[in-house]
């Protein structure tokens, strides 16, 4: 049976080999000599702050005992839940996951320590430490997994919010897993996981599955909109705290989700109907500077999507205005340029139109697209990426079409790489189909970048199937 060694041993060696007295090693650690020696006998248990001050006295890396600090006073001790909460944030600030992982599996087994796990994940969930609240999250959502608690929905929902990136496949199955927790959410609550949800499927233009979330988001903001001006406002406006937007925006956003649904199925008439309505927002009762502000972000996006079902529908009069629209709006919302260019191409596109002096106009906004910032909010985060690997693929389209066949190929093989690093095989297979199409027309460097970038998907593809057969 292999001994596990322990971090008194350690100290103690240490102590010999360099000819270090108790007391001036306590010298160097900050620590009185009856604490060293406690701790060296085996008479006292060390804190975490100790183990640091020990271990910084010694010369190592912060946190090099942390796994036999886990061995030594965790696994088969009762769980001391000041010096686990201690150890989970050091573990935290030093990125060490698998010691998490380890004291998360050493004391779930018991439901009682759910809830300060919880609190530790919700507080290095508001630090920006993601990556460690997963692992708590994902600990106390196994523990309660039979349990219809709030609790266990919440940590569903952080966890849907952290896993969500660029894998658009995984992107699906987390959204898939998290919908069944939304209706255990507190009702507030609910109104921001479903827009999550429905900006997640709309990135990955599941239509039914937006339309689907939208219509459950409006009913349940507008019962909580009429109950804000029903009961005690004061009490209501602390819940509303919770909100990422001002609770009306909720109702709207459903029209707008709706109108994109519909325009997605063609149905321009439908897309306008919706759009008229949240155009129209005079039963809005709240008059501050935030409601204020999104009331003109509504009305400004109704403006430019009326052009849009029009054009889209046919209507070729309205290109010109709609291009005024887009110059006229310059800057206010950079991530909302690429959707309007987007539409200017799909339309160039579909009715054959030769719009190239407007894409001259926007040229030094089309080429800093790629440079989209990092951003929490759900859309930002989903949907302008897959619109941007859109536009490139719809720019390609064009430009080829037109027989430029140089800004063609580069918009193409940039829309491939966006498709493969989004992990959407039916947009990178239509971009492929592109390419063969016109394959005739690409330079000799322009081939050889596509069939590299053709291997590199297939032993990306082969290294993922290889890890998921051996996790099998």
């Amino acid at each position: 049976m292999e001994i596990t060694p322990t971090i008194r041993a350690e100290l103690d060696r240490y102590l010999k080999q360099e000819g270090l007295s108790l007391t001036q090693f306590g010298h160097i650690a900050g620590m009185n000599r009856g604490i060293v020696s406690s701790i060296v006998t085996g008479n006292k248990s060390m804190s975490v702050n100790q183990l640091d001050r020990i271990t910084e006295a010694m010369g190592l890396a912060e946190g090099y005992f942390y796994d036999l600090f886990i061995e030594n006073y965790i696994i088969d001790f009762p769980p001391n839940m000041r010096r686990i909460e201690r150890l989970l944030y050091r573990c935290a600030e030093l990125d060490k996951l698998d010691a998490i992982r380890r004291v998360v599996g050493a004391i779930m087994d018991n439901l009682l320590y759910s809830p300060k796990l919880f609190d530790i994940a919700e507080t290095l969930f508001a630090q920006g430490r993601h990556a460690a609240a997963l692992l708590l999250y994902e600990g106390v959502a196994e523990a309660e997994k039979y349990q219809h608690s709030e609790r266990l929905a919440i940590c569903q929902y952080r966890i849907f919010t952290i896993q969500i990136g660029n894998d658009q496949s995984g992107n699906l199955r987390a959204s898939a897993v998290f919908e069944a927790f939304v209706e255990r959410l507190d009702e507030i609550d609910q109104l921001d996981a479903l827009k999550d949800l429905a900006n997640v499927y709309r990135s990955l233009r599941k239509w039914d599955k937006v339309d689907e979330m939208a219509r459950k988001m409006r009913a349940k903001a507008e019962i909580q909109y009429s109950m804000k001006h029903q009961q005690d406002s004061r009490e209501y406006d602390e819940c509303s705290k919770r909100l990422s937007r001002p609770m009306f925006v909720y109702i709207t956003y459903a029209d707008l989700l709706c109108a994109s649904v519909c325009e997605a199925q063609g149905d321009y008439q439908q897309a306008l109907d919706y759009t008229y309505t949240y155009t129209n927002l005079d039963w809005v009762k709240e008059t501050d500077e935030k409601t204020q502000h999104w009331i003109g972000l509504f009305q400004q996006w109704a403006e430019g999507n009326t052009y849009v079902y029009k054009l889209l529908s046919g209507d070729i009069s309205v290109l010109r205005d709609y291009v005024e629209y887009i110059a006229a709006t310059s800057g206010s919302n950079e991530q909302e340029e690429i959707s309007k260019l987007l539409n200017v191409v799909i339309a160039a596109n579909r009715f054959e139109l030769e719009v190239d002096d407007i894409l001259q106009r926007f040229d030094t906004k089309i080429n800093s697209f790629s440079e989209h910032s990092s951003s929490d909010d759900m859309y930002t985060k989903q949907v302008i990426p897959d619109y941007i690997a859109w536009f490139g693929y719809e720019l390609a389209y064009y430009y080829l079409h037109q027989g430029s066949y140089i800004d063609g190929f580069k918009h193409l093989m940039y829309s491939m790489e966006s498709y493969h690093i989004l992990n959407n095989e039916t947009y990178f297979i239509n971009c492929m189909g592109l390419f063969l199409h016109f394959r005739e027309y690409a330079v000799t460097e322009t081939k050889a970048k596509f069939l590299n970038l053709i291997e590199k998907v297939w032993l990306d593809n082969v290294e993922k199937s290889s890890s998921s057969d051996h996790r099998g």
